[in-house]
């Protein structure tokens, strides 16, 4: 909206001084002729920008001019600045809103505590680009326009039409009555039903979405965090799913738990016939199909070890032997 706009712009000129139409383009995500009216709006509302000429010029407040502060006080202010640090650019496709919210939360803090705020936050990393080893954290697109649909449907209790891609299938329109919206790590899920049975989306996989003038057929309230639970058990019910007992090298653990669908149980690992090595965890994990468990598994090398079960042995000790036979020396 316009008016949210305006105070955007309002805040990026209080927060950072004077600064270059192409530059309030950029961070308002709107053309530089948006701007130039924006700020005609503005001044002719009263609201004290002026315009500097040349080479270095740009657009700036007259000194001492002040908006209504929220009443944050620092620590509140910061709790809200760290979360919105992370990218939220992948949150349920909030990233403008919230860069906005963040502007008029550092507007909010009293004169001498916005400086101390903005330095603190600059000490923290959180949800970074990439991990310690370089390697890019992948994040699923979704589409804003897709995105505002559902979030509309969802939050105003209507039905939704959404043309969803599953995998190996051919993209179609389907009818579902959302219920919430979840969002883990860097994947985000729509929970809905469907001719009354539950349904699970993946949101990257929307390609379109359709709210509708229709109420949905839900109950009023709703206690997601038992649904989620609940779906999470009957997705790891599957038929193809795969249980692995396994002991692990600390140092490869968390590459194991990365690829896994979920972690079941877990020991410290300890001397004797069955850990072998001194530290090494012994995990319960489960994965999509044999498949996937071979692949999972066999990555670690002589990292991992199955346990059970014994045709996942079996499989990966003829694999490894084929793959010595492959690279056997020769004279």
């Amino acid at each position: 909206m316009r008016a949210d706009r305006l105070v955007s712009l309002v805040l990026l000129l209080r927060q950072r001084g004077q600064l270059t139409a192409d530059t309030l383009a950029r961070e308002l995500e709107v053309s530089t002729r948006t701007v130039l009216r924006d700020i005609e709006a503005l001044s002719a509302a009263g609201v004290p920008v002026y315009a500097e000429r040349g080479r270095h010029g740009g657009f700036a407040l007259l000194p001492g001019f002040q908006t209504e502060l929220t009443g944050l006080n620092h620590d509140e202010a910061l709790a809200l600045l760290v979360a919105g640090s992370a990218r939220g650019d992948q949150v349920l496709g909030l990233g403008s809103p919230l860069a906005s919210a963040m502007r008029k939360v550092v507007d909010a803090l009293p004169e001498g505590h916005r400086s101390t705020a903005s330095d603190a936050v600059q000490r923290l990393l959180v949800d970074p680009e990439t991990d310690l080893l370089s390697r890019p954290v992948v994040t699923e697109g979704t589409s804003e326009t897709a995105m505002a649909e559902v979030r509309r449907a969802v939050f105003a209790g209507h039905r939704l039409r959404i043309r969803y891609a599953a995998v190996d299938q051919t993209p179609k329109w389907r009818t579902v009555d959302p219920v919430g919206l979840v969002t883990v790590g860097d994947r985000s899920y729509l929970l809905a039903t469907r001719a009354g049975q539950d349904r699970t989306y993946r949101l990257s996989r929307v390609l379109a979405a359709e709210e509708l003038a229709e109420p949905a057929r839900r109950p009023d309230r709703v206690d997601l965090d038992r649904v989620w639970r609940e779906r999470c058990a009957q997705f790891l019910s599957g038929v193809d799913r795969v249980t692995v007992r396994a002991r692990v090298d600390p140092a490869r653990r968390e590459e194991l738990v990365s690829t896994a669908l979920a972690v079941r149980a877990e020991e410290s690992g300890e001397t004797g016939e069955e850990t072998g090595t001194d530290g090494w965890p012994r995990l319960e994990v489960t994965f999509q199909d044999a498949r996937h468990a071979e692949w999972a598994l066999w990555q670690l090398g002589a990292a991992g070890e199955v346990l059970a079960p014994g045709w996942l042995r079996t499989v990966l000790r003829d694999r490894a032997l084929a793959m010595a036979v492959c690279y056997r020396s020769r004279s």
